[in-house]
């Protein structure tokens, strides 16, 4: 009688269990309105990481020639029209739907790529889902044009998270297929001028809206489209994605896409996030448009002017989306520059590390890389794990204020004259952008400033041994120039501030 009691008390006890469960997390579950979107906490993860790596990759890499390629190929009289007539012939012959067969990706090493990427200091890695040529880099059943059934037939997605998994890193996706089927419309055009005008273009074949989309309707030519059908097409394909790979991130290249369905979206998105880590939400998604807690918001090529109340990002590229032969790259010091200018501010960089269309990087990237994982490796305590001081900075008196704002930075140019502040615990991190000429101003931490009033107790620069002499002022912390740099490859230096 005592163990039938126990085992219905166990059983009871059980479903008690349960039921509490389910009813939190049915309280806890997203609903899709913008009310409901709002209870969003940012995951510790996320604040914590700091800097992630980007595959911007897919066929549009091919003819080399960067960024848009499938769209400006039909644009009649531009660089890319005129290079795929003399490379490929006509786009009404031979249009972006026969440039996709030839991405094979025969050099890629996506182990290989993942454990530099994780050497340089790159907490996530995000690899390209799908971007506005409706080309998708997973194992789609609803849409054929994917990478395994042309291209390299391989499941990219798939592939690029096991290698991202492997190596200890949180994985992303980015979606850009909410612009493609406006962005894509140049396909249905034809010559206008010449042998061949009037000559639809491929893109204008019914055989081919499956890739190309539908002529849109007249007036409908914004970044997002109007059409609901296509809204709809857009929800389920990102929700197969979000299905298939349950990513920890998510980015659109959009303002937040298509009310009803991009709230049922990301609604989803939180919810399976949450039953997948038994209730914990540990989900992100980005987009272009301030977020008042319900995502993060994303700035393309941008920075902000300021610490933000909620945790950001910036998305970049070390050089064009796509690979073009001669391209000029950010250096390994403008990529660190930015990266604790954004860290200062509440941020995160990701950023895309440019793969030719075999796959490989490089020896120019793989250079720079290489220079962003040795100036980590020296000043990581000081970036990972922490989190924005009372102010992020200061700048010299002659810099040009420069907004928040997407592409803005190719605007600032970041100096000696920049201090950038972060904290961990009770130290706190302050970093010069760059080469000192002569002493370290650091005027937020003189004996009179109205930021701090704590006392100095110690200065030391990461990654060094060196004895700094340094004195407190009323009006400054000076720091003498230090003798020699941690790293000589990447000059902005990083110091350990300990205060009492």
């Amino acid at each position: 009688m005592k163990i039938k009691l126990l085992k219905q008390s166990v059983l009871t006890l059980f479903l008690i269990v349960t039921m509490n469960f389910l009813a939190t997390a049915q309280e806890a579950s997203f609903k899709p309105t913008f009310e409901s979107l709002k209870a969003y906490q940012y995951p510790e993860w996320f604040r914590d990481a700091k800097l992630g790596f980007w595959a911007h990759w897919g066929p549009q890499a091919v003819p080399r020639q960067g960024d848009w390629y499938a769209r400006k190929m039909y644009e009649e009289g531009s660089k890319d029209y005129k290079y795929h007539v003399a490379h490929y012939g006509h786009p009404s012959k031979f249009g972006y739907k026969d440039i996709i067969p030839l991405w094979k990706a025969q050099r890629w090493d996506p182990e290989k790529l993942m454990a530099l990427y994780k050497k340089a200091g790159a907490k996530y890695f995000v690899s390209m889902g799908t971007h506005h040529d409706d080309f998708f880099l997973w194992n789609s059943k609803i849409h054929k044009w994917n990478s395994v059934n042309y291209g390299p037939k391989k499941d990219v997605v798939g592939i690029w998270q096991k290698a991202a998994k492997k190596e200890g890193l949180k994985f992303g996706v980015s979606e850009h297929l909410g612009a493609s089927f406006t962005w894509f419309q140049a396909s249905h055009r034809a010559d206008t001028t010449g042998p061949m005008a009037g000559v639809p273009y491929d893109g204008a074949n019914p055989m081919y809206q499956d890739l190309y989309h539908a002529k849109a309707e007249a007036g409908d030519h914004e970044w997002l489209s109007k059409n609901k059908e296509w809204q709809r097409e857009w929800f389920f394909s990102i929700k197969e994605l979000i299905d298939n790979y349950h990513p920890d991130l998510l980015y659109s290249d959009s303002k937040f896409p298509f009310g009803e369905y991009g709230r049922n979206m990301l609604a989803h998105f939180y919810n399976q996030d949450m039953a997948k880590n038994g209730g914990q939400l540990d989900a992100v998604y980005t987009c272009k448009q301030a977020s008042d807690g319900m995502w993060v918001q994303d700035l393309e090529r941008g920075v902000k002017d300021t610490i933000s109340q909620f945790p950001w990002q910036t998305d970049t590229s070390i050089g064009d989306w796509f690979y073009r032969t001669g391209q000029k790259y950010k250096s390994a010091t403008e990529v660190v520059q930015m990266l604790v200018d954004i860290v200062s501010k509440n941020g995160n960089l990701l950023i895309n590390i440019v793969q030719t269309p075999e796959g490989d990087l490089e020896p120019d990237v793989l250079n720079i890389v290489e220079e962003i994982a040795m100036w980590n490796s020296v000043n990581g305590e000081g970036i990972f794990g922490t989190r924005p001081w009372k102010v992020y900075g200061e700048k010299p008196a002659n810099a040009p204020d420069v907004k928040s704002s997407n592409f803005n930075e190719d605007k600032i140019k970041y100096t000696a004259g920049d201090i950038r502040f972060t904290t961990k615990g009770d130290t706190l991190y302050a970093f010069c952008l760059g080469t000192p000429t002569g002493e370290i101003r650091i005027a937020s931490l003189g004996k009179n400033s109205a930021v701090s009033h704590k006392k100095i107790a110690s200065v030391k620069m990461l990654g060094s041994t060196e004895k700094l002499h340094w004195k407190q002022h009323g009006d400054a912390l000076v720091i003498a120039k230090p003798a020699k740099l941690p790293v000589d490859a990447v000059p902005v230096v990083g110091f350990r501030i300990e205060l009492k």
